[in-house]
C-alpha cells in the first residue's frame, strides 16, 4: 500500500496533468465547450453503403446473395435449400405472394401465420422467410419492425433458419439513420428486432453456442432495386 505522502504526490501529479490537458479550454460548460457540426439521423460518409453492409453481414458468418428484383422468388427457394430446409417454412401473412408461390412450387410447405401458428408448429418448422425494414451498413445489422411482411417476433425467433430479404434502398449507413426509418413503426407500437448474424452466445469459457436467442442460420438476400 502507498503511504500518505505517496498518495498526495500521486494526486498532485494527476491534477497537474488534467490542468495541462485542459489549459486551452476557456468555456467550462461541457455542453457549449466544443460545438459539433452534426445532425442526428443524417448518416455517416461511406463510399459503398450496400457493399459495406454485405461485407459486415458476411463477417457475422451469415450468407449473403445479391439479386435483381425479378430473381427474388427463386433466391428465396435457394436460400431455404442452402440452409437445409427441405419440408417447411413459416411465412408472415403479408409476405410477397410470388415468394410464397415459389416456396410451394419448390415442394415446401409455406405455413402462413394467419391465424397465428401454435408454438408447437413454429418449433417444428424448419425455417422462416421475411422481408425487412432496414439494413445498417456500419454494423451489419438488419432491423425488423414486424409489420405485415415481417410477421410477429415469435416467427422470426423460433425456427432454426431465417431467410431475410433486404432491399438495397433500405440499407443506410448507421444506426441513427436507421432509427429515422423505423420511427413511424415504433410510434405505432411495433416492436423492433435487431439482427446481426445468426443467433449465438458463449459462456465464461468462450464456448460458442448457436441458436440460443433465435435462428442458427441467417441467409440474406439483398435486392438491387435502385
Amino acid at each position: 500500500m502507498m503511504s500518505t505522502a505517496q498518495d498526495a504526490a500521486a494526486r498532485t501529479e494527476i491534477l497537474a496533468r488534467i490542468r495541462r490537458a485542459t489549459a486551452d479550454i476557456t468555456d467550462k460548460n461541457p455542453e457549449t465547450d466544443v460545438p459539433i457540426d452534426w445532425e442526428y439521423g443524417t448518416g455517416i460518409e461511406m463510399d459503398d453503403v450496400v457493399g459495406t453492409f454485405v461485407q459486415k453481414v458476411i463477417d457475422y458468418s451469415a450468407t449473403v446473395v445479391r439479386v435483381k428484383a425479378t430473381e427474388v422468388p427463386q433466391a428465396v427457394v435457394d436460400g431455404l435449400r442452402a440452409t437445409g430446409a427441405r419440408m417447411s417454412a413459416v411465412v408472415p401473412a403479408g409476405l410477397d405472394a410470388d415468394w410464397i408461390y415459389a416456396i410451394r412450387a419448390a415442394g415446401l410447405e409455406a405455413r402462413v401465420d394467419d391465424p397465428q401458428l401454435s408454438k408447437e408448429t413454429l418449433n417444428e418448422s424448419e425455417a422462416v422467410v421475411t422481408a425487412a425494414a432496414a439494413g445498417v451498413a456500419d454494423t451489419g445489422t438488419i432491423v425488423l419492425t414486424h409489420v405485415d411482411d415481417q410477421g410477429r417476433r415469435a416467427i422470426t425467433l423460433v425456427p432454426d433458419r431465417h431467410v431475410c430479404v433486404v432491399r438495397a434502398s433500405q440499407v443506410v449507413s448507421d444506426v441513427p439513420e436507421a432509427m429515422q426509418i423505423v420511427k413511424p413503426a415504433v410510434h405505432e407500437g411495433h416492436p423492433l428486432t435487431w439482427i446481426s448474424g445468426g443467433s449465438a452466445t458463449s459462456d465464461i469459457e468462450l464456448s460458442r453456442v448457436d441458436g440460443v436467442h433465435g435462428p442458427r442460420k441467417l441467409y440474406v438476400i439483398v435486392v438491387d432495386d435502385a
